[in-house]
């Protein structure tokens, strides 16, 4: 059976870092609680896609952290990552399952009630939604209000993680949506302590948990 913790799932951008340094932020950043981590490309070859997959698994396997791939199958299966995650104009969840097996762990992206049901109904193992807040990422994204990701939740049969411009301070207003955790990119990635960063956005997330309960 899979197992695996969303509360605390991050994102890479790798956009202006050497090497050495985008492993190091990778690195302090499991160090410092993260429970996912999502390798995101959107601008390298497939080459390069795969040899930067190749070093951050070294690192997420020593910390016995699941790793995704975002978007691309094939080099989820090269790299023997844990899974992928798919957007809405990626391939379809149940083709995804076909080629990675029962025990990968598929992601999907949901904006709407809609896609989260056919997520769902297609064998995603969670789901991304938002952006609840307006993000630096170059990933493009329209605001979404805490009513729909409410609404995601009630619907959705597998873990709900909330994105989009998370950070510590900013959490509060997610309290009582029903999600399973956070993703974040820029709140660790362009944090100067990526692994203290780490650890206040994952005891966030558990004081916003506490207080829904």
């Amino acid at each position: 059976m899979k197992r695996f913790d969303t509360t605390l799932y991050f994102i890479t951008d790798s956009t202006g870092l050497e090497e050495a340094v985008f492993f190091d932020k990778v690195e302090r950043a499991c160090r410092g609680g993260v429970t996912l981590l999502q390798l995101r490309e959107k601008e390298r070859s497939t080459r390069e896609y795969l040899a930067l997959a190749e070093g951050v698994h070294k690192i997420t396997a020593y910390y016995k952290i699941p790793l995704i791939i975002d978007d691309r199958v094939d080099v989820a299966l090269a790299s023997e990552a844990e899974g992928v995650h798919l957007g809405q104009s990626d391939m379809p969840v149940f083709l995804a399952r076909k080629l990675l097996g029962e025990g990968a762990i598929i992601g999907a992206t949901a904006k709407t009630v809609e896609q989260a049901e056919e997520a769902c109904g297609q064998g995603a193992d969670y789901l991304g939604v938002g952006a609840i807040y307006p993000t630096t990422t170059k990933v493009k994204t329209a605001p979404m209000p805490v009513e729909l990701l409410k609404k995601i939740c009630a619907v959705s049969t597998v873990p709900v993680n909330a994105i989009g411009g998370l950070t510590k301070d900013n959490l509060g207003a997610l309290k009582g949506s029903g999600i399973a955790g956070i993703c974040v990119v820029s709140a660790i990635m362009k944090a100067e302590e990526p692994e203290r960063a780490a650890k206040e956005l994952r005891e966030a997330y558990q004081r916003l948990k506490g207080a829904a309960e």
